[in-house]
Order: structure tokens, then C-alpha cells, then sequence
């Protein structure tokens, strides 16, 4: 690790960007955009920013691998926003904000099903571990209560394993580059979100995109969060190894915390604090091979 160190401290910094965009979503639900609006907006930003800097290549090699790249823009893309949000919009936010987060393990739990070359050590195990038991605190930040939303809980399940396929399908596609498969990720996200027009068609007024709040917070998530992130993401991933750098979703509560404190006035306890440090050295042990 102390060779590569420069793409895991880009891993994490685009993972703690990440845990901001549930504030910046949150602050566009309140100005009444929905879902699928903002996911559609905040892709089609990165979509027109990475073919302004990243025009070339249309195509993958084969017909599978274009299959495979429209499966990521399922799994990390339309499928996954929208269940998410659809999930904190009808159930409880800290029950979808743990489930989500629980994405890396389900990448291992996956892998080491699916890759030969894929053992659970000791270490991964036992990081993993302590990671999600930060994760509990650092959610429930101090309020350790459970309620139960069948249906919520389920589109969060589905949204964390959606992820889970996301980080794993990279894998498959290291052949390729990096912007390239960002690229086509916007595109088939765009395409296959599609159709949740037809059950809730566009009701938000144009103009009023043009608010500063709301256009602040679509250009942060457009711009930032998709266009940069997600080509850092796809970049680091080839570089270190999709589980790698998987684990650092485990930080992604971190910064969510700490952004709603700042921005919501959410309350930020001590229990969140021991959460994090718990979930720190849980990734230094899970990514340690000694």
C-alpha cells in the first residue's frame, strides 16, 4: 500500500466527496425536485462534461463488453440512485443509510464466492468487521433505534447491491480506460432511467433550476461528484483493485455526518466520533496484507 498510497488517498477523498452529495441531495428534495429528476440532471452535467474533454471512442471492442458497460449504467447509475433516494424518501433514513453502506461487504462476501483468486483473511474479515460496527455507530449517532420498513429496507438492499455489482463489474472492464467507461456509465444511466417518466413524468418548473441553491447544489453533484469522481473512481479501481478501493465506502458515512452537522444543524455525538475511528483502523486493517 505505502507504494500506491497517492490512489488510495484519491480513493478517499472521493468516497468522503460522496458522503456530501446525501446532504446536497437532501437540500434539492426540500426544493422539490424528485429522485430520478436530480439523478437525470446531475448525470446529463457529467454526460456533457466528460464529452467536452473525452470525445473519442464510441464503442467497446465487442458487443458483450458494451452488454457489461450498460449493466454498470444500471448497477452504478440509474438503478442504484433511484432506489436509494426512493428508499430515504418512504422508510427510515438511518435503517437505508446502514444498509447502503454495507455495500463493501457484500462486494467481498460476492467476490469471494465468485473469484478464485479472491481468500478471506483474517484481516479482511476482521477489518471488515470493525468497519461496520463503525458504520452502526456513526449512523445512529447516538440514537439506537430500530423501526422496521419491509419496503424501504428492501430498496436500500437493492440499491447496496447494486453497488456491490458496480465495484465487482469494474474488474471486468480494466481493459479498458478509465474515462471511457465513465462515459459510457452517464450514457446508459441516462438511457435506462428513462422509463420512471413514464410512471412520474417531469413536473419540476425549469426556471426554477436557475435558483442559486438548487443550481449550486446540481452543478456540485453534476460536475464534482459524478464527472471528476466517478473518472477518479473508475481510474483508482484499475490501479489498486475494485475490493481496494471497495472499502473505502465504508468512509462514506464519515463525511455525511459531519456535513449534515455543519449544514442541517443535525446533531454530531461522541459515539459518531469513536464510529469513525472504529471504521479508520477497521480499512487500515482490511487493506493491510501483513
Amino acid at each position: 500500500m505505502s507504494k500506491m498510497w497517492h490512489y488510495h488517498l484519491i480513493a478517499i477523498l472521493v468516497v468522503l466527496t460522496w458522503g456530501v452529495t446525501f446532504v446536497n441531495s437532501k437540500v434539492l428534495l426540500n426544493h422539490g425536485l424528485e429522485a430520478h429528476e436530480i439523478f437525470t440532471l446531475r448525470f446529463l452535467l457529467a454526460y456533457i462534461c466528460i464529452w467536452i474533454f473525452f470525445p473519442r471512442q464510441l464503442f467497446a471492442k465487442s458487443w458483450k463488453d458494451e452488454a457489461m458497460l450498460a449493466l454498470l449504467g444500471i448497477t452504478g447509475g440509474s438503478l442504484y440512485f433511484v432506489s436509494e433516494n426512493m428508499a430515504v424518501k418512504i422508510g427510515y433514513v438511518n435503517n437505508v443509510s446502514f444498509i447502503v453502506c454495507s455495500a463493501p461487504l457484500l462486494s467481498t462476501l460476492i467476490a469471494l464466492a465468485v473469484f478464485k483468486d479472491v481468500k478471506a483473511t483474517k484481516t479482511l474479515i476482521g477489518g471488515s468487521i470493525l468497519c461496520v460496527l463503525g458504520i452502526a455507530l456513526v449512523i445512529f449517532n447516538g440514537q439506537i433505534i430500530l423501526k422496521l420498513n419491509p419496503l424501504g429496507d428492501a430498496l436500500a438492499l437493492v440499491a447496496s447491491l447494486c453497488w456491490a455489482v458496480y465495484t465487482l463489474l469494474l474488474k471486468k472492464m480494466a481493459h479498458y480506460g478509465s474515462v471511457f467507461v465513465t462515459r459510457k456509465v452517464f450514457f446508459y444511466g441516462l438511457v435506462t432511467v428513462l422509463p420512471w417518466y413514464l410512471v412520474w413524468p417531469w413536473n419540476y418548473p425549469l426556471h426554477n433550476l436557475l435558483q442559486p441553491a438548487v443550481l449550486g447544489n446540481l452543478l456540485f453533484l453534476g460536475v464534482i461528484a459524478s464527472f471528476t469522481c466517478f473518472a477518479l473512481w473508475s481510474w483508482v479501481s484499475k490501479k489498486v483493485g475494485a475490493l481496494a478501493v471497495g472499502n473505502y465506502v465504508y468512509l462514506n458515512p464519515v463525511s455525511t455526518v459531519v456535513c449534515s452537522a455543519i449544514v442541517l444543524g443535525e446533531r454530531l455525538t461522541w459515539m459518531a466520533a469513536v464510529g469513525s475511528a472504529m471504521i479508520l483502523v477497521g480499512l487500515y486493517i482490511s487493506n493491510n496484507k501483513d
